[in-house]
Order: structure tokens, then C-alpha cells, then sequence
């Protein structure tokens, strides 16, 4: 017997949802600037039915479309750039081009998960720093859309992680060998927006027990909120190096908030680490070249396996889902 299935079309969409095709049409090709619950109902009908816009231009662009996408937040910021490095070098060798859809918002994020798998026009995505739900991954998989997670990890799809919690465990163990009692703590802990992976209360936690372990405290009035931006971060150094009793050494939460406070300290004329001591979190470029210790996360290394990861699976979909866990490692320099 004949299969008399049909294709499911863009008019069986507008049914099912209840919207025009001029809004599902928006929700394909410009979904942050439709409204959520209206994008939710078109996704949720297209998911169901299987709706495959274009399905000829699909259809070539499965063959190969050169493109490669990388979602990420904060892609000006010196720890993304370095990872993108990382992917674009692997990419560029094998004749890739990458596209970088940068994130500042969770509606942004939304619209992005949407569209990108069924619209087709990247053979693999990278997705740095993000959650994603499960009936986001679920979309990704059933648009055969390779995927590879950085910093956040679910079963069904590759991923590259570290382990946080450790790196801050690190950060302690190396202050309290190098002989130093009170301590300092600074970092973006609570996250701007809920899918955007803030790793920085693990390692504020890692750091807290090594603490504890060894009998030594960190105050709450010694832990600063500071979101990412230079100006945040000075204004929280500020604090704590003019507090009364002041920490002898501060855990920044990243490698360009550390240079924060070590610019606020020479603006004081406290000398580092004699007066204050400053370990960062990432080891960007810029930490070897102000001798700043810190932990090394491998940033180059993290963006290079997420590329090989998806073109292994280009190659070869039936490979099997890896999680990677790459190893953090405590670099002294001359800021402790």
C-alpha cells in the first residue's frame, strides 16, 4: 500500500497554533522579536508535526553547508574570545566558516534554540556557557543537529566541562601553603539571567572548604558581589581593600576581575602581593603578561575539542556521545 502521508506545510503549522503564517514566518527567521508564549505555541506545533521550512533548500543543506555556529554570552569578554580562538583555528583548517550568534538575553537564547535546528542553515552548533532544556536538546536531536556543550553537560549530548568546585579547592590550598590568613572573595555569584552558566558559587564553595578544613573563615562582609564589568568589579575591590581589617588575599572569580582589583591596589599604593595578594580564575593572555596567578581552565584547548567533537560527528553520527572533563591546574605567578 501507497504511503499518502503528507509533508506537513506551513499552513498545517498556522492551524495547529493558531497564528498566521506571517508570525510563523517571524518565529523562523526572527524569533527574539516575537512575543515567548506565542513563539512557544509555533515551536510547539512545528515540533509536532515535524515541519521542515523549505524542504528542497533543506535538503541540499544537509548535504553541507560549510558553517559551523557558536552560541555564546559574553563573546567580547578575553575567556570567549579565547575559546572561540580555539574553535575558529580547528574550523579554519578544515575550510568551516563560524558563526557567532552572541546571547544577552534568555529571550535571545530562546529564539536562537528555535530556529536554529530547523532552519538548517549550520551543519553543528557549539554552545558555550548556556542551559539547555531537555525539550530544547530534544529539537536539536530529531533536526540531526550535532551539538556540543561547553560548560554544561546533558546526557544526550557532547560536552566539555571542569570542575569548578576543584578549582576554587585549588585556590585556597595554594593561599594557606603560601602562609596567608584572612581572605577576600569577589565574583559575579548570583547569575544576570537563569540559562547563562555562572560556575562562580562553585568555586566560592570550593573555596570555603578548603577554608574551613583548615580551621581559617571567610566572612560574609568579605564576599562582593561583582557582576563582569570592569566598573562593578572596581567598586567591589574598592571595598575590600579600604574595609577595616582588610583581607591579606583575594580569590577573584576571574582573571579580569582580578585585574581589577590589582589596579584599584596600585591606584591605593598597596603593593602586591606584599600588601595584597590576588589569585584569578581562567589564566586569559593578560595573566601571564601582569604575572597574575591564577587557575588555567585551557580555554584554547576547550574551544579546539568542541570543534573536533562536532566534526567527528559530521563524519560519523553514529560515534558516541562524549563528556570530556578537562583538568584545571593552579599557575603561581608574582601576585602571591
Amino acid at each position: 500500500m501507497t504511503n499518502t502521508k503528507k509533508t506537513p506545510t506551513i499552513y498545517d503549522v498556522a492551524e495547529l497554533s493558531g497564528v498566521s503564517i506571517t508570525t510563523i514566518s517571524r518565529v523562523l527567521n526572527s524569533p527574539d522579536k516575537v512575543n515567548p508564549d506565542t513563539r512557544q505555541v509555533v515551536m510547539n506545533a512545528i515540533d509536532k508535526l515535524g515541519f521542515i521550512p523549505k524542504a528542497e533548500a533543506r535538503a541540499r543543506a544537509m548535504q553541507h553547508t560549510g558553517r559551523i555556529g557558536v552560541i555564546t554570552p559574553f563573546f567580547t569578554a578575553p575567556s570567549f574570545v579565547q575559546r572561540l580562538r580555539g574553535v575558529a583555528g580547528r574550523l579554519s583548517r578544515e575550510n568551516y566558516e563560524l558563526v557567532i550568534y552572541p546571547v544577552d538575553s534568555e529571550e535571545q537564547l530562546q529564539g536562537y534554540l528555535s530556529s536554529i535546528p530547523v532552519m538548517r542553515n549550520l551543519d553543528g552548533l557549539i554552545i558555550m556557557s548556556l542551559a539547555v532544556e531537555s525539550h530544547d536538546v530534544k529539537r536539536l536531536i530529531s533536526n540531526k543537529m550535532e551539538t556540543v556543550l561547553i560548560e554544561f553537560s546533558h546526557e544526550q549530548l557532547n560536552s566539555i566541562v571542569i570542575d569548578d568546585f576543584q578549582g576554587g579547592r585549588l585556590v585556597a590550598e595554594h593561599l594557606i601553603q603560601k602562609g596567608y590568613k584572612s581572605f577576600g572573595f569577589l565574583g559575579d555569584i548570583e547569575p544576570p539571567e537563569r540559562n547563562i552558566i555562572h560556575p562562580v558559587r562553585s568555586r566560592l564553595e570550593g573555596f570555603k572548604s578548603i577554608l574551613k578544613d583548615a580551621g581559617l573563615q571567610l566572612p560574609a562582609k568579605n564576599i562582593k558581589q561583582a557582576f563582569y564589568a570592569h566598573e562593578s568589579s572596581r567598586e567591589a575591590a574598592q571595598e575590600l581593600l579600604t574595609m577595616p581589617g582588610r583581607p591579606s588575599a583575594i580569590f577573584a572569580a576571574s582573571d579580569n576581575q582580578a585585574l581589577s582589583i590589582m589596579k584599584v591596589a596600585r591606584q591605593l599604593n598597596m603593593r602586591i602581593p606584599d600588601d595584597v595578594a590576588v589569585v584569578g580564575f581562567d589564566d586569559i593572555d593578560m595573566a601571564d603578561y601582569v604575572d597574575l596567578t591564577t587557575v588555567r581552565q585551557h580555554l584554547d584547548e576547550s574551544g579546539k575539542l568542541s570543534a573536533e567533537m562536532v566534526l567527528g560527528r559530521l563524519t560519523d553520527p553514529s560515534r558516541t556521545t562524549q563528556h570530556i572533563y578537562l583538568p584545571l591546574n593552579l599557575i603561581e605567578r608574582q601576585t602571591t
